[in-house]
């Protein structure tokens, strides 16, 4: 094979060169233009867009793209402007139809011809970075029908004037709306928003300026809300049914500020039905709307948070300062947690549970309450109605809401410490004469202030429970040493530890003698079994039940306090008493020996005794003797002593005393923790610190703050800075 000879092949051109038919062009482009008007003329179907398609392609093959592309646009504007024609002459409601009806045969023939075109649209126009086909023709129908002199703004104003006849209650073809506006989205968003939605946007806030003022002429505050939240509401339905779903924020936003924004300090403060009106008469349905149409504008919530908390705070402060009011702590207090309920259930149900209502709520509360310095005495007073016979027959799920609802009322509470000694008074009261209605009750309402205030500060509150279950077991042995007592009068001792029940100074009246003999011997008993232990009686806290018989032989069983029993054992040997010399013998206090007095002389059903004068009050020239006409149909009668349910002006003072003197060594001991954990702090730190560290129990005041700081400079705890007076140091 090596030896044969290589053949070399060569192409050649042709010899003769190939010319294209000069008028290919115009005769191809002719065929395609006859293709294009049957399109337009609803005749397309005796066409072969395959056939078509290839004299597209070879016309592109050949150079001839420009001539095909111009042509195009030639043929399509010849079009278009009969189709503009025919739609300006359309007449009334017909015209929105017929431009939707060409707008549907153009999209037809637009798909056709880009079908036919694509060879084209393919190559020739990304090279030439012409506009393709479909855009091309959006692009002149835009220029030669949408903004046509006379069609643009008569396409305008039909809509609004469709868009208004809906808004006055009128039905409209809202198919046929989506199509258009359809229309003007497709022609791209610039076409919308210039052709429609702006002015659009005009016209509606005309309108609803107008709308608006005629309302609030018209219709109270509840009236006009249901009315902006109608017009909101339609305006959204109207954007879903026929518009961009990006108009809806532009056209709500329209409808807030000219219904709501542009008047909500009218709204609010509307007479007769503005929001104070609204909270008055719990029209939570209204206070609902209010709520959800002003939280669209800027500072819609703050205002009504600003009115209520303005309104609350006033009405507020007229319940704790109303001299008629505070005749009654339990009704007080009552009228402080429907208040508190009230506002509740308008904030779940009106306001969302929205939080800056919550605190708004809570800071009004709080500012009130405290403006009465007896409220934390007021409360306590309420817990202790309730605990004696209030919550008798009530379910233990009921009793735990009571008293959640007096802890919420507590923690609004800035001297808790004072509270504090109330409670300790009116429990101690209720464990020792046996009229707490439930323990579990009180137990429970321990643990809540344990939770709320810590450990310390129920500690002695818990002290008190432990002492009534010592005391049983101490008078079983009492009672085993002196079996002789069983026959003569029986005496029950409750034994309480000193610091953690509330003692007054020991004021001992004069027991009678049967009494005072039993008593010794049980202090003696007592002193035997604990070593380094002291007695004092108190018998303001004490109870009897002493046996009696009356004119005509009735016999009663009294139950009466110690002091009452003292003053009824002195009608065994005397007939008649006057008041100095029951007052003489017994040496009750005044205020508790006219109490008992009255109670057992001025009490219809319970008096025991007569006096002369009769009156309802004692006086110190009244005289005394055993009423023989008593009866009662019950044996054992309870005689009750008149409660001072609130202190009187002294008590006040000396309670108040007594509040500060136990805040002194509080103060201190915060103010060391500070100084021993920081070292060194400036005064103004240390008075925050301190305050922040006691408002679980107290508000500080600084002044006091600052007496104890001294203390602790002149018992060398602190010292003050050499350099800077305001600057002290921890002593080690």
């Amino acid at each position: 094979m090596s030896n044969q000879k290589k053949r070399i092949f060569q192409i050649e051109a042709f010899k003769n060169r190939v010319v294209v038919d000069p008028k290919y062009a115009e005769k191809t482009w002719k065929i395609l233009e006859h293709a294009i008007h049957e399109i337009y003329n609803h005749n397309a179907s005796g066409l072969s867009f395959e056939e078509l398609y290839r004299n597209a392609y070879n016309m592109v093959l050949h150079k001839f793209g420009e001539k095909l592309y111009s042509g195009l646009v030639t043929t399509m504007t010849a079009h278009l402007k009969e189709i503009s024609k025919s739609i300006e002459a359309a007449q009334g409601d017909l015209f929105l139809e017929e431009l939707n009806r060409k707008w549907n045969d153009h999209n037809k023939a637009l798909q056709m011809i880009r079908d036919m075109l694509m060879y084209m649209d393919r190559t020739y126009i990304p090279n030439t970075h012409k506009t393709p086909v479909h855009e091309l023709g959006l692009t002149l129908w835009r220029d030669n029908i949408i903004h046509s002199g006379k069609i643009q703004s008569r396409l305008l104003s039909t809509l609004l004037e469709l868009v208004h006849r809906e808004r006055t209650g009128e039905v409209i073809d809202r198919g046929l709306m989506r199509n258009i506006v359809k229309m003007l989205m497709d022609l791209g968003s610039s076409v919308y928003q210039e052709d429609f939605e702006k002015p659009f946007l005009e016209v509606s806030a005309e309108f609803y300026r107008r709308e608006s003022q005629k309302f609030i002429e018209c219709y109270d505050c509840g009236d006009y809300l249901k009315k902006a939240e109608i017009r909101l509401n339609e305006e959204i339905e109207r954007v879903t049914h026929y518009l961009d779903a990006k108009s809806e924020g532009k056209i709500t936003h329209v409808v807030e500020k000219e219904m709501i924004a542009n008047h909500m300090m009218r709204l609010v403060h509307m007479e007769n039905s503005g929001l104070v009106n609204m909270l008055l008469n719990d029209k939570h349905g209204d206070l609902g709307r209010m709520y959800n149409l002003f939280r669209r504008v800027p500072n819609g919530l703050a205002m009504i948070r600003d009115v209520m908390t303005s309104h609350l705070r006033e009405t507020g402060k007229q319940l704790v300062t109303d001299a008629e009011r505070l005749k009654d702590p339990v009704e007080y207090v009552q009228r402080l947690l429907d208040e508190k309920e009230k506002y509740d259930g308008i904030i779940s149900l009106a306001f969302s549970n929205d939080k800056t209502f919550q605190n708004a709520l809570n800071s009004s509360f709080e500012y009130f309450i405290n403006l009465n310095s007896r409220s934390p005495e007021f409360i306590s007073l309420f817990v202790d109605d309730k605990l004696r016979k209030g919550l008798k027959g009530v379910s233990e799920e009921d009793v735990e809401i009571i008293l959640d609802k007096v802890m919420m009322i507590f923690c609004y509470l800035q001297e808790k410490d004072v509270f504090e000694k109330y409670y300790k008074q009116h429990l101690a009261k209720r464990l020792l004469s046996g009229k707490t209605v439930s323990d579990d009750a009180e137990r429970s309402l321990i643990v809540k202030l344990k939770t709320a205030c810590g450990y310390q500060y129920t500690s002695k509150l818990e002290g008190m429970f432990t002492d009534m279950k010592t005391f049983q077991d101490t008078m079983q042995g009492f009672c085993s040493s002196h079996p002789e007592l069983t026959d003569g009068p029986t005496l029950v001792v409750q034994v309480l530890t000193t610091g953690s029940w509330p003692t007054q100074p020991s004021i001992t009246c004069h027991l009678p003698f049967e009494m005072s003999a039993l008593c010794e011997k049980f202090r003696s008993y007592y002193l035997g079994i604990h070593t380094g232990r002291r007695l004092s009686w108190q018998t303001n806290m004490g109870t009897a039940d002493i046996k009696a018989i009356f004119g005509k032989g009735q016999k009663h069983e009294l139950n009466v306090s110690t002091y009452q029993m003292c003053i009824l054992m002195l009608f065994n040997n005397a007939d008649r008493l006057s008041y100095k010399e029951i007052e003489q013998v017994t040496a009750i206090p005044a205020s508790d020996l006219k109490r008992c007095l009255q109670s057992m002389a001025c009490v219809k059903g319970k008096n025991v005794l007569r006096k002369e004068p009769m009156s309802k009050d004692i006086g110190e020239d009244d005289s005394f003797f055993v009423n023989e006409k008593f009866a009662s149909k019950f044996y054992k009668v309870k005689v009750g002593t008149v409660v001072a349910q609130k202190e009187s002006e002294p008590e006040k003072q000396e309670t108040r005393q007594r509040v500060e003197e136990d805040r002194k060594p509080q103060i201190e001991a915060a103010v060391v923790r500070i100084m021993k954990s920081r070292k060194v702090l400036d005064h103004n730190n240390i008075i925050a610190e301190v305050t922040k560290q006691l408002q679980s129990r107290f508000l500080a005041n600084p002044s006091e703050i600052k007496k104890r700081i001294e203390s602790l400079i002149e018992r060398e705890f602190l010292e003050r800075d050499n350099s800077d007076r305001k600057m002290y140091r921890y002593l080690a």
